[in-house]
């Protein structure tokens, strides 16, 4: 504890009071003073102000290869490093990207692009057509064993590939010369340009790559295609970018650093944010956000998220659905998001959050419904029936497991004692910081584990694949074969209104057998320095600050 509480007063002082870390671009130069208040902004060679930004990461990010990230800590950071055939600007439009020009097949299914002249990686090296393929095709290759493979699904021939199936040469991916990129698809994807703007399909620089395997674990040897570049990582401590000036785009960049610290304590991170030393505060605890609701710098967003409880339904009792459904329907989701977060967020009945709209114009959750309510007679009933199905006098010791943060300790602590008040369950609670949480989850090492997913696509079917059979994401050990059925005819539907009611029916499948608790679907809320405008807030991620500047 006393050097947690050192470290973090050390951080502090190294803060700059307005306008963020000032650390050097060299591990452990850390001496240069903080601003004095009131100071300006600095300025560059032109004379313009020079923006520079500090937000708090929270915890160490677990991977900043985008062939293996799979959490929203490093995907907040690779978002703003990193660039896609397609991208997103400032209002949340799909455009090109480091591709110029996109031509399709009449059939829908072959994409042929072409590249910009001045794409260029952090290091001065072109972005080539091979970079893509070489990045795609190690993404898919089971060896590297990426949990986001299954992603790429929608390139022809890319899941037998991942699956051993098919040869690298088989997936349709293919460089036609240096600036030439062909992409073939299973069958057409009316948003597949939402798909290849994400992360999972940004490239990784081959050369760079096949010299170093650890490429990404090192802000010396990161090399990156997009907007900014990594200069400093201290790893558990802070990690800073800096505008790239290889980017092909840099004249739209407006913020020219962005620090982030790695404080997971709210208490702390909120004073920060109170002196001066932040730029930006998430993952407020209830009572700051009762205090602050009214305070003019508080943003509240809607995310396209659901925080739930996962069952390991290989970890008796939870193999028995019954049970499973007992422990749902006897949580209250309207006390946890008016009496314990507090955020903005509503009660969840499913898994698919609301904000996803149709080809009918009307939203994929109001059309699904919900597909149950609380109900503690019935929860009683199914438990009994499932002990007894099980030859059970009572439950087996039940643990609920969380990463640390003050916002999970509250809802498993109200989870607990709903259990024990409306089913008489006794439950022990455990948590463990982010990155050993996520390995005990991979690992299955559990029997309920708190997990929130964001869709990174607006799109349904990206947040029900997390709960297919073969998605490394899904760590319940349920295996639903109808569910992974009506999710592969989706994917290959061409009629937009049928692929629509067959992910309304593999949503169905998810909730009767229920391997998950959804407990509420996200919202974020900020409290954001006055002084910056042009920050972007995405429904799939934390905000993007490129196009940010500071009055």
């Amino acid at each position: 504890m006393k050097k947690t509480l050192s470290l973090l007063l050390s951080l502090a002082l190294l803060i700059s009071l307005l306008t963020g870390c000032t650390f050097g671009n060299t591990a452990g130069d850390n001496n240069q003073q903080a601003a004095p208040a009131g100071s300006t902004q600095p300025s560059d060679t032109s004379g313009s102000a020079v923006t520079e930004l500090t937000f708090n990461a929270k915890t160490e990010p677990p991977n900043l290869d985008p062939l293996k990230a799979t959490d929203t800590t490093s995907f907040w950071i690779l978002d703003h490093l990193g660039e896609g055939l397609y991208t997103t600007d400032k209002d949340g439009n799909v455009v090109l990207g480091a591709a110029k020009e996109v031509k399709v097949s009449d059939d829908l299914t072959k994409y042929t692009f072409t590249l910009r002249d001045d794409a260029k990686w952090s290091n001065g090296d072109p972005v080539t057509a091979e970079d893509f393929v070489y990045s795609f095709i190690k993404h898919l290759d089971p060896a590297t064993g990426s949990t986001t493979a299954y992603f790429l699904y929608y390139i022809k021939n890319a899941e037998k590939f991942n699956k051993g199936e098919a040869k690298a040469e088989d997936v349709g991916i293919k460089a036609l010369s240096d600036k030439t990129l062909e992409l073939e698809l299973e069958a057409p994807t009316s948003y597949i340009d939402k798909l290849l703007a994400t992360r999972y399909f940004f490239p990784v620089n081959k050369k760079v790559a096949e010299a170093n395997a650890a490429w990404a674990a090192e802000a010396s040897t990161y090399v990156s295609n997009g907007a900014y570049k990594l200069v400093e990582w201290q790893h558990d401590s802070h990690l800073v970018i800096e505008k790239n000036e290889h980017y092909w785009n840099k004249d739209d960049v407006k913020a020219s650093k962005i620090t982030w610290l790695m404080v997971n304590d709210a208490t702390t991170y909120y004073q920060l944010y109170k002196q001066g030393k932040l730029d930006l505060a998430h993952d407020l605890p209830p009572d700051v956000l009762a205090k602050e609701k009214s305070n003019p710098d508080f943003k509240r967003v809607k995310a396209n998220g659901t925080y739930m409880f996962m069952f390991n339904v290989k970890q008796a009792p939870f193999h028995n659905p019954k049970i499973r459904k007992a422990f749902a329907l006897a949580i209250d989701r309207k006390t946890i998001t008016e009496s314990v977060t507090q955020g903005g967020e509503t009660p969840a009945y499913a898994m698919v959050p609301y904000g996803h709209k149709t080809p009918a114009g009307t939203d994929f959750r109001e059309e699904g419904g919900d597909y149950f309510q609380e109900d503690i007679e019935l929860a009683k009933q199914l438990l009994a029936e499932g002990l007894r199905e099980e030859n059970l006098a009572s439950l087996p010791k039940i643990v609920v497991s969380y990463n640390t943060s003050d916002i999970n300790k509250k809802v498993a602590q109200v989870v607990q004692e709903m259990l024990k008040k409306n089913l008489g369950v006794e439950v022990e609670l455990e948590s463990q910081e982010w990155k050993v949480y996520l390995d005990k989850i991979i690992q299955r090492n559990y029997q309920i584990g708190r997990m929130s997913w964001t869709g990174q696509v607006l799109d349904p079917s990206n947040n029900l694949d997390y709960y297919l059979g073969d998605s490394p994401n899904n760590n319940t050990n349920w295996i639903n074969p109808e569910f992974d059925r009506l999710n592969a005819a989706a994917r290959v539907e061409k009629d937009p209104n049928k692929r629509i009611e067959l992910l309304h029916q593999a949503e169905k499948v998810l909730m009767e057998d229920m391997p998950f608790i959804p407990v509420y679907f996200t919202s974020q809320n900020y409290l954001v320095n006055p002084r910056i405008d042009g920050l972007v807030y995405p429904l799939t991620g934390y905000p993007i600050a490129r196009w940010a500047e500071k009055k």
